[in-house]
């Protein structure tokens, strides 16, 4: 636990991420959320909610994404978006576009929600729909459509792999017709169900290699008209990136259930309980913890992170990729090129370019897989066979 002289050193949460619901109508084979989401159906209410917004701003929070799950399975999103401009937060929805209708949409522009993300699976029908298991690509084209009409900035988000790599031109021509402002081409990090298909989904080092050459091409030829952002995935660089610019040091998750979180993934490591904001303050879950606590500074570290000059820069890694891994949240991000277990990623990714990885099935997010996968821990659950 941190005593009160030493919160002084701890800057204050900027970026809050209400992750209001796991329930989701998409069943993507890289979603992010908890594996074993479906065993717990617990969800803040409205007012619990709208307690966390208000200790949030009051700490220091600028920055709010409504995310799940599918946040607009909520019907209390609207309230709840009201509730956030009037605190002064900018807003961010989150979305697959699944239930945004045009009347949720003109209600939520005049409650003052000031951007939204839309997802994607591909450029194409087929690939959208087999990728979530839905029918679901003339929908999002209906709600881009909505969210050009309403003025808002217009984002997209596409989830990049073995399967749509090579359609990265395509993807960005959807992009221009739709007259997108910014695309975010984030190649999958290999966490939760992307991490259990993670042999059938990691490309090869050529195949990306040729989209990101792609991604130069049309940054040439469209300058300022689109912005274009592509996240190369972890196992194919030799530095680890600064997780979330370090562990308790920006970003604040709170979950459905109302866990308070340092990252998306940190359920999946050993030996840390994570405080409910239905039962402490969010002030004293910040700053007093010892799961925010934990990873801050450079205490816990091992070598080679402890005398290594990047330290301050990536400060370790990612915890829950080195746990995923090795089993050891305190070693370093085997990503790393110093890390001794450098060489295990290289394998990996030599690994899934061979024909038996790509015959394994994938692996859906659906409640009955989030059951089954409730007890196996998330570094060995993808050498388990369905």
């Amino acid at each position: 636990m941190s005593d009160l002289s030493e919160t002084k050193q701890i800057p204050p949460p900027l970026w809050l991420l209400a992750e209001i619901t796991y329930r989701c109508p998409l069943h993507c084979v890289f979603c992010y959320n908890p594996l074993n989401y479906a065993e717990d159906k617990k969800e803040l209410t409205t007012d619990q909610w709208k307690d966390v917004l208000r200790q949030a701003r009051k700490m220091g929070a600028a920055q709010l994404g409504f995310s799940g799950g599918e946040p607009l399975v909520r019907d209390d999103l609207e309230e709840l978006i009201g509730e956030a401009h009037q605190l002064g937060y900018y807003t961010n929805l989150i979305t697959s576009g699944v239930g945004l209708t045009e009347e949720r949409i003109s209600k939520m522009k005049s409650l003052g929600l000031d951007h939204i993300q839309l997802s994607f699976q591909d450029s194409t029908k087929e690939m959208n729909d087999f990728l979530s298991s839905t029918k679901t690509f003339d929908l999002k084209n209906r709600v881009a459509k909505l969210i050009k009409k309403y003025d808002y900035p217009m984002v997209l988000n596409v989830v990049l792999h073995r399967y749509n790599l090579d359609h990265i031109g395509r993807i960005i021509e959807m992009a221009v017709e739709m007259g997108v402002e910014y695309l975010e081409l984030a190649n999958t990090q290999y966490y939760a169900w992307a991490h259990v298909n993670r042999d059938q989904l990691m490309p090869s080092r050529e195949q990306l290699e040729r989209a990101e050459a792609v991604v130069n091409e049309y940054r040439a030829k469209l300058g300022n008209k689109l912005r274009l952002l592509f996240v190369v995935p972890d196992y194919f660089e030799d530095k680890p990136k600064a997780c979330m610019n370090g562990w308790g040091s920006v970003f604040l998750a709170v979950a459905a259930d109302g866990s308070a979180l340092p990252c998306h993934a940190a359920k999946t490591l050993p030996g840390l309980t994570f405080p409910n904001v239905a039962e402490e303050k969010l002030d004293d879950i910040w700053y007093r913890s010892d799961a925010f606590n934990r990873y801050r500074g450079f205490e816990w570290m091992k070598e080679p992170c402890r005398s290594c000059a990047d330290k301050e820069k990536d400060f370790g890694g990612c915890r829950c990729q080195a746990y995923a891994l090795l089993g050891d949240a305190e070693a370093a991000d085997p990503v790393c090129g110093k890390s001794p277990h450098h060489d295990d990623v290289k394998k990996i990714v030599l690994h899934a370019r061979t024909a038996a990885a790509q015959e394994k099935p994938l692996i859906y997010r659906n409640d009955a897989n989030s059951v089954k996968y409730a007890t196996i821990p998330i570094r060995d659950a993808r050498d388990t066979v369905i």
